[in-house]
């Protein structure tokens, strides 16, 4: 099934027409959610022989862009559970059969969500504050507080990991390790607290986990702290930051659509042409435009080259954090000229430019952010430092 077939136009226009209620009450998107899983979406990177519709990364690329145009918040939500299928599918391909589960599951009606961030670890995935205990029977015990799960109202398998602060390995080292939560296991709370400014329909609640069990079969993967080549990071990052760019390229989209909407269905009274006529506006939007398109290039180059499996070596790091960076860097930007040109009245709180605006700040936050993507494009370039 292409793209359209699954997110057809009927099924977008109602996505949109709900997106302004659930942010101004806070509501988890749980219809929108309903309505894509029943038409197959959250399958949608699933490999045919394993139940799902077989799509490729630029693929959903090009259907989480789409969707974000009607929906961000609704778009995001979804990225969480499409970055472990992605991920499952890169490491599966690469015959890691424990990362089976992920995409089997899929198939079956599961929601996996990421529990990966934690307050203050800027390590991100190289270290973690959350502690994991290995039983006898090789389940593992996790411990420690996750920020920003997003999912959280709805998540069936939660993939987080921790570290093996009890290890006793070569010259100290302390494992992290990495597995799939089911959500029927004791041991972890959500913390109702998700109230943001924008992209409040995620439902990116913190949950704490205080010996929440893993059982042995759903442990994936061990490696050890700091900086590493596994696949599996590779894997993380490429599918994550390649994703969420996608999210934020969506808002890109709809913002410059407004924009010129806005403009033509405005006047000016010294001329009686329509501001759309503008020389001024229409420089504007013109640059607008420019950015768009170059972002266009950069995320359609990344992710076909994420699916080919290209080798960029030891630029695929600054690569993967350029794209982030940018996109959500241009959202802004490309929302900045909309807002410009559209009028007083956009801002206006219940305005979708004012909505799509305050959607687009959450990308601030996001991994790797701007101070950690510039760490990595400075020691591309300059080396590390001393």
């Amino acid at each position: 099934m292409s793209v359209h077939e699954v997110l057809t136009s009927q099924l977008l226009e109602r996505i949109r027409q709900r997106a302004p209620g659930y942010d101004q009450r806070n509501e988890f998107c749980a219809e929108d959610l309903a309505e894509l899983q029943k038409a197959g979406y959250l399958k949608a990177l699933v490999p045919e022989g394993f139940g799902g519709l077989g799509w490729s990364l630029p693929q959903l690329v090009e259907a989480q862009r789409l969707l974000a145009a009607y929906a961000p918040a609704t778009s995001l939500a979804v990225n969480m559970h499409h970055v472990w299928v992605s991920v499952a599918r890169q490491m599966v391909a690469m015959g890691h059969a424990e990362f089976e589960q992920v995409l089997t599951e899929t198939a079956e009606g599961h929601i996996f969500a990421f529990g990966i961030s934690e307050a203050g670890n800027d390590a991100v995935l190289f270290d973690s504050t959350t502690q994991a205990r290995i039983h006898d029977d090789g389940a593992v015990s996790f411990t420690g507080t996750k920020i920003f799960t997003t999912l959280a109202p709805a998540w069936t398998r939660l993939g987080l990991f921790g570290k093996d602060t009890a290890a006793t390995g070569a010259e100290g080292e302390k494992p992290l390790i990495f597995g799939f939560l089911p959500r029927e296991a004791e041991g972890w709370e959500l913390i109702e607290n998700w109230d943001m400014l924008g992209m409040r329909a995620t439902h990116s609640h913190a949950t704490a986990l205080d010996g929440a069990r893993v059982p042995a079969e759903r442990i994936v993967r061990r490696l050890p702290t700091g900086p590493n080549q596994d696949p599996l990071v590779f894997a993380i990052f490429s599918s994550f930051l390649t994703l969420l760019a996608a999210v934020y390229t969506g808002i890109g989209d709809r913002a410059l659509q407004l924009g010129a909407e806005h403009a033509a269905a405005r006047s000016s009274l010294t001329t009686g042409e329509s501001l759309d006529q503008d020389p001024d506006i229409r420089y504007k939007l013109g640059e607008a435009q420019l950015q768009q398109l170059a972002l266009d290039t950069q995320l359609r180059g990344v992710a076909q080259d994420v699916e080919a499996g290209s080798e960029h070596g030891a630029s695929w790091f600054p690569r993967l954090v350029t794209l982030r960076t940018t996109a959500t860097r241009t959202a802004r930007s490309v929302l900045d000229a909309a807002l410009g040109v559209s009028g007083g009245a956009q801002y206006h709180r219940t305005s979708e430019l004012s909505r799509l605006y305050r959607d687009a700040l959450a990308g601030t936050h996001h991994p790797s952010d701007d101070e950690s993507s510039h760490r990595t494009l400075a020691n591309f370039i300059l080396g590390p430092q001393p």
